[in-house]
C-alpha cells in the first residue's frame, strides 16, 4: 500500500495565475460575479475546479465585516452531558446560518483562558463558556473588546452578562431528599472542587435536604472529592470509600453523585465489590445522560433539559448581536426534575 503527502492547498492567487486573470477578477467572481464578463467568468470557474479551490470563509467573512462562528469552552466534551448541551447550541446556531468551534478546559483556568485567546484571535462573533473558576473578570475584558459573552451552565454574578444555567441547588436537595426518605441517614457525596459552581450548588442542595430532615452533615453526610470528574475518579473515590469505612459500622448506605460518568465508575466499583444495589448501596447520579437507563442497574438521576439549556445559551448570544445596544441581558434559569430508577428505590 502506497501513500502520498497531502497537497498543499490551493489559494486564489493560484486560480489567478491558472486563468491569466487578476486576484481581484477571482475574488469578483466568487462574491460578484456579475461584474465579470461571461467568457472570463467561465475561464475563472474552469482553473477553481481544476485546482479544487475551496474559499476561505473566515478570511472571507473578516472582509465583509460578517462573523458567523460562535466559540463554546465547556468543562469536558467527553461528558455525555456537554455533547447535549452543544447539540443544543449547534441547533440554534445553525438556524441564523452559525457555525461552532467548541474546545474543553478540563475545569483549568489556564487552559480556559487560552481557548479564549485562540477564539478572540480567530475573529468570533461570540462565545459561551461554562466557567471553570469563579473569576469572570477575563470574560468582561473579553466582552470590553467588543466580543459577546455567555455564561453556560452558570448563572452569571453581575447583570452585564447574559446567563442560562439550571438551579442545581434544587437539584442537589431532589437527590438529597430522595435518598433519606428511602431511609438513608447516612450519605456520601462524591464531588469535584466547590470552586466549580456546579460541585458548590449541589452540596448546597445536599445540606438544605439534611438539614430540612433534621439529620447532621457534619456527622452523617461523608464528601469525597474525585479526582476527575469522569468515571475513572468515580471509581477512584468509591475505592477509597470502601477501604476507610466498615459495612453496618461507619459505611454510608447511598452514595450521591455529582453527575453520571463519575455514578458509572461508582456502579463498576460496587459490582466488582460483589455490593448490591440498592439493597446494600443506593447509587443517584446527576444530568441523567443518555446511557443513564441503560445501565446493567439502571440509574437515578437528576435530570437536567441540557438540548433547552444550550439552545437558549445560543439564542440569548444570537440576540445580543443582533440587537446590539437596544439588547437587554438575561439570567435564564432552568429547573431540574429527579428521574427514579432501580440504583436507588427499594421498590
Amino acid at each position: 500500500m502506497t501513500t502520498t503527502a497531502p497537497r498543499r492547498r490551493s489559494s486564489i492567487s493560484d486560480v489567478a495565475r491558472k486563468a491569466g486573470v487578476s486576484v481581484g477578477t477571482v475574488s469578483n467572481v466568487l462574491n460578484r460575479p456579475d461584474r465579470v464578463s461571461p467568457t472570463t467568468r467561465e475561464r475563472v470557474e474552469g482553473a477553481i475546479a481544476e485546482l479544487q479551490f475551496v474559499p476561505n470563509g473566515s478570511a472571507r467573512q473578516l472582509r465583509a465585516g460578517t462573523i458567523t462562528t460562535v466559540g463554546a469552552i465547556v468543562l469536558d466534551i467527553g461528558n455525555p452531558f456537554f455533547t447535549e448541551v452543544a447539540r443544543g447550541i449547534e441547533d440554534r446556531l445553525a438556524e441564523d446560518d452559525f457555525t461552532l468551534m467548541l474546545a474543553s478546559s478540563d475545569e483549568d483556568p489556564e487552559r480556559e483562558a487560552r481557548y479564549l485567546k485562540l477564539f478572540e484571535e480567530h475573529g468570533v462573533q461570540g462565545v459561551l463558556v461554562v466557567p471553570s473558576g469563579d473569576d469572570i473578570e477575563p470574560l468582561l475584558e473579553l466582552r470590553a473588546r467588543g466580543v459577546n459573552v455567555v455564561l453556560l451552565d452558570a448563572t452569571s454574578p453581575v447583570p452585564d452578562i447574559s446567563s442560562a444555567a439550571v438551579n442545581d441547588v434544587v437539584g442537589g436537595q431532589l437527590a438529597g431528599n430522595h435518598l433519606i426518605q428511602e431511609g438513608h441517614t447516612r450519605i456520601a457525596f462524591i464531588n469535584g472542587a466547590h470552586s466549580i459552581r456546579q460541585c458548590g450548588d449541589r452540596y448546597a442542595g445536599l445540606l438544605r435536604a439534611f438539614e430540612s430532615a433534621g439529620l447532621d452533615p457534619t456527622a452523617d453526610l461523608v464528601e469525597i472529592t474525585a479526582s476527575a470528574l469522569n468515571a475513572d475518579g468515580g471509581e477512584a473515590a468509591m475505592t477509597h470509600l470502601l477501604a476507610t469505612t466498615t459495612a453496618g459500622v461507619d459505611r454510608p448506605t447511598a452514595v450521591f453523585c455529582v453527575n453520571d460518568l463519575v455514578a458509572l465508575g461508582v456502579q463498576r466499583t460496587l459490582r466488582r465489590a460483589g455490593i448490591e444495589m440498592p439493597g446494600q448501596m443506593a447509587v443517584v447520579g446527576y444530568d441523567d445522560v443518555n446511557f443513564a437507563g441503560e445501565l446493567a442497574t439502571p440509574l437515578t438521576s437528576v435530570r437536567q433539559p441540557t438540548h433547552q439549556l444550550g439552545y437558549r445559551a445560543a439564542d440569548l448570544l444570537l440576540s445580543e448581536h443582533q440587537q446590539g445596544e437596544k439588547f437587554r441581558p438575561e439570567q435564564v434559569q432552568f429547573q431540574p426534575e429527579l428521574v427514579v430508577r432501580a440504583s436507588s428505590s427499594s421498590s
